[in-house]
């Protein structure tokens, strides 16, 4: 092996070792992290993450620190949209949960199907269920709703299946409920799917004005039913919160 062939393997080794370092960290790592849990110079430390910068494998967050780069997101939402976009949504979810103490859900549509991708459970004794492996018809759950009312989920062209006395079974008034979460900016179900089961939820936005998740809350009816319209405008709150993430994640993942 040449002189030369040996420093490139060299290079490509220590650049290696610093992309590792940064992936696997649980948070951004500042630059003096880095060259001293790595234990290279701090003039080669710089030289490789500038060339890492450079070919979208490394980016720096709003504080200066490394994280994995932009290259990492596209390969991500392409192989595993469900994974990303939960792992992004995970301090939304958790703030969700602090201020609220209901069952938190963050659903995506997969063909004509929500996929619960996310949950964090409720901090009360009397909560709902962990809904993750549930399939549930898609007009009875207000995650359903928001994903029917932006176009992320097809309309279902036959009857709607009837679970309780308050199911909205009849497709026009489904699509008129739907027309009402579009103007609020989220939906409500009361005991559509179960008696005593109440939830909201609101669209999340990617970085092109399309929605690719819903985020929600859900309980037991007589804890939320006087405080729907406030748990809407608070979830929609949080939904926004993720959306303005995935609109940053995105525009650095294109730039």
């Amino acid at each position: 092996m040449s002189e030369g062939t040996a420093n490139g393997t060299q290079a490509v080794d220590r650049a290696a070792l610093l992309l590792s370092t940064v992936v696997d960290a649980d948070d951004p790592l500042s630059f003096a992290d880095i060259a001293d849990e790595c234990g290279l110079p701090k003039s080669t430390t710089s030289r490789l993450l500038t060339a890492l910068e450079r070919t979208e494998l490394l980016a720096r967050d709003e504080s200066g620190g490394y994280v994995a780069g932009p290259l990492f997101w596209r390969y991500a939402t392409r192989h595993d949209p469900f994974g990303e976009v939960a792992h992004l949504a995970a301090p939304v979810l958790e703030a969700l949960s602090e201020q609220t103490g209901e069952t938190i859900n963050l659903g995506m549509p997969r063909g004509d199907r929500v996929v619960h991708v996310a949950q964090l459970d409720s901090r009360f004794l009397l909560g709902s269920r962990d809904w993750t492996a549930v399939e549930v018809p898609e007009h009875t759950s207000s995650l359903g709703k928001v994903l029917f009312a932006y176009g992320a989920l097809p309309l279902p062209p036959g009857p709607l299946e009837r679970m309780t006395e308050r199911t909205i079974a009849d497709l026009p008034a489904l699509r008129r409920e739907l027309g009402g979460v579009r103007r609020r900016g989220y939906a409500i179900t009361v005991d559509e799917l179960e008696i005593g089961l109440s939830g909201v939820a609101s669209p999340v936005f990617d970085g092109q004005g399309e929605v690719i998740a819903a985020l929600g809350l859900s309980g037991p009816t007589p804890r939320l039913e006087s405080t729907l319209a406030a748990h809407g405008r608070l979830v929609k709150k949080h939904a926004e919160q993720l959306t303005a993430l995935l609109a940053r994640r995105r525009k650095a993942g294109v730039a």
